[in-house]
């Protein structure tokens, strides 16, 4: 029987990213429903800043290959997006720069072509990060993944969660939740 495969990752290094705390919510659901699911951690994974010449001269650096290649073993992803100024973080849209450059006898945008994503984001905000998404979801459309529909985005995320690391708000919970899982049921039938 087929295991969905997912990649988790956010676009925030901070330890105690709100984005981490909602991407572990929908990773530990995308589990619970029987995918197989890896989380980045970008302080263990540090990426350059995306230089066309350095690759040049170098490559593609290590790091940078390693979440190429995790992207390219699975099927789907988990991300949670900061939203910076209305926009993506600067961390996110590197990680994709990367992970988009094309290597050896790869097809083009083998890491993210016919890949499936959910999409979430929290912030103090009142708008949880909504606008970010926005753009997120423009910038990986133009790289061939599909992006599942709905998205969550937990306002005023600074007083969202109680000390066990779960929503307070039962209903952002259960929609958080039902990202991953709903992720993994989708690749489960896309590959059935």
């Amino acid at each position: 029987m087929y295991t969905p495969s997912i990649v988790a990752f956010s676009g925030s290094t901070r330890a105690a990213s709100h984005n981490s705390r909602v991407l572990k919510i929908a990773a530990e659901a995308a589990r619970a429903e029987g995918a197989r699911v890896t989380e980045v951690d970008w302080r263990a994974l540090p990426l350059p800043l995306f230089d066309e010449d350095e690759e040049a001269r170098g490559g593609m650096p290590k790091n940078a290959r390693a979440f190429k290649e995790l992207l390219m073993s699975h099927d789907g992803f988990l991300i949670a997006a900061p939203e910076y100024n209305s926009s993506i973080t600067p961390l996110l849209k590197n990680a994709i720069d990367w992970a988009s450059r094309r290597e050896g006898n790869e097809k083009p945008l083998e890491a993210f072509a016919g890949k499936v994503a959910a999409l979430m984001s929290a912030s103090p905000g009142a708008l949880g990060g909504l606008r970010g998404l926005v753009h997120v979801r423009a910038i990986l459309g133009n790289i061939q993944v599909l992006v599942l529909p709905a998205q969550i985005a937990v306002a005023k995320a600074h007083e969202a969660f109680d000390a066990d690391g779960r929503l307070k708000d039962a209903q952002q919970q259960a929609g958080i939740e039902g990202l991953g899982k709903n992720l993994a049921a989708v690749l489960r039938k896309l590959r059935a």
